[in-house]
């Protein structure tokens, strides 16, 4: 029979919680950073520091109007459709491209500089050319969309496939595992934190993107109601679709971070 002392059942203890105080802490610090931001930006507005600031009781006054008669609603499906269509798409063509490069030495001669090509030019910068070609319906604000996570989650998935420790393959190949398994048992799994990392990029990115195309030729959406509100100088609308992004934004991100660290349980953590 083991006799566990009082100074090891205080260690376990002290273990058992540690963990739910780290999950608290970050948590009590995002409120604190929070509120403190909202007293600062209430401050300055109050002080008139910055020329036609609305005060955060003004911005929640027009988030009640708006959610009232239905605008913000629609306006956040619209947006939402458009990122979800564009970014679900985008990270269903990376992820298996980025494989494909990292894999076969073939596939990489042939697509990456492509790749690299289409890199180098900023989404936004293909916006007038996607509505040339393609109109000024859906198809091309989700096109930009598409281009802009596929390129922040190709690029992941890619440098995820190559950065596998060679050893490990060797060593599966040296037990008679085949290429299916190795790719099933060690290439996928040592590859999930990057994959999730370029998915947090481009999700991001997709964000951004979707404000600029709904500034051409939209008709509901957050973007577009902030230009609209832009043209009528109402400054506190323009802060209630802001602060609508950024919350929705910060959501998705918090789920996918979610995601890596129920996917990537094994990782050591800081």
């Amino acid at each position: 029979m083991t006799v566990i002392t009082p100074v090891e059942k205080t260690a376990a203890d002290e273990r058992r919680r540690q963990p739910r105080r780290s999950r608290h802490r970050p948590l009590l610090l995002n409120a604190i950073a929070v509120a403190a931001g909202i007293a600062v930006w209430g401050v300055v507005a109050a002080l008139g520091l910055v020329e036609n600031l609305p005060t955060p009781a003004a911005v929640a006054q027009k988030a009640g109007t708006m959610i009232s008669d239905g605008t913000l609603a629609s306006d956040t499906s619209a947006s939402l459709r458009r990122v979800f269509i564009g970014y679900a798409l985008g990270v269903a063509v990376a992820v298996p491209v980025g494989f494909l490069m990292g894999w076969y030495p073939l596939v990489r001669g042939l697509v990456e500089p492509y790749i690299q090509f289409f890199r180098t030019i900023p989404p936004l910068a293909l916006i007038p050319l996607a509505v040339v070609l393609l109109g000024i319906g859906e198809v091309p604000k989700i096109a930009v969309i598409f281009l802009a996570s596929f390129m922040s989650c190709v690029l992941s998935s890619f440098q995820g496939v190559i950065d596998v420790d060679t050893t490990l393959i060797n060593a599966a190949r040296v037990l008679g595992a085949p290429d299916r398994t190795i790719f099933a048992k060690v290439v996928v799994p040592a590859s999930t934190p990057f994959i999730l990392v370029g998915m947090r990029i481009g999700l991001g990115a997709s964000w951004a993107t979707v404000v600029a195309a709904e500034l051409i030729g939209a008709q509901e959406g957050l973007g577009y109601r902030m230009q609209k509100a832009s043209t009528w100088f109402e400054m506190d609308a323009i802060f209630v679709s802001l602060i609508t992004i950024g919350v929705l934004g910060l959501v998705m991100d918090r789920l996918l971070l979610l995601a890596e660290r129920r996917l990537t349980g094994w990782q050591e953590r800081r």
